[in-house]
């Protein structure tokens, strides 16, 4: 099994962790969701893998979350997951699938746990933040 990342080009950290990826020596399928919308089954297998409900997988800022109403905590995870089927901006991202798990890769270096391979150092965030340091190790 390859990587996938379930991937929104206009996200920083969406690009940070194919960058990231890429840089380990993978080629990601990459999935750019916004295009390609959600199916039910694959949420809630995706959800379920990672550990993840509608709710917690639910994008609060820049999203229509609030005008949609799903932030008030009476909502059910039913109605969140069928506003992310119409709305797939409403799904926080970037999702990764690898053989070592699936994992909503916020912030971008959770992603380094599902790589077989560290990418080369020095390595940093698009902030700066350094991630792998000159001797190829993670940087805590």
């Amino acid at each position: 099994m390859s990587i996938v990342i379930h991937h929104n080009p206009d996200c920083g950290t969406s690009r940070n962790v194919l960058a990231i990826i890429e840089a380990s020596g993978e080629t990601p399928v990459v999935i750019e969701y916004l295009e390609t919308g959600w199916t039910r089954p694959q949420l809630l297998a995706l959800f379920a893998a990672a550990g993840l409900t509608p709710r917690t997988a639910l994008r609060t800022t820049r999203s229509p979350a609030g005008e949609l109403g799903l932030l008030d905590p009476s909502v059910s995870d039913e109605a969140i997951l069928t506003a992310m089927l119409e709305h797939p901006i409403l799904v926080n991202r970037p999702i990764v699938c690898s053989p070592k798990g699936v994992r909503l890769c916020r912030p971008s270096e959770a992603v380094l746990d599902l790589l077989d391979n560290l990418p080369p150092g020095p390595l940093a965030n698009e902030d700066g933040t350094p991630l792998i340091d000159a001797e190829g190790n993670r940087v805590a």
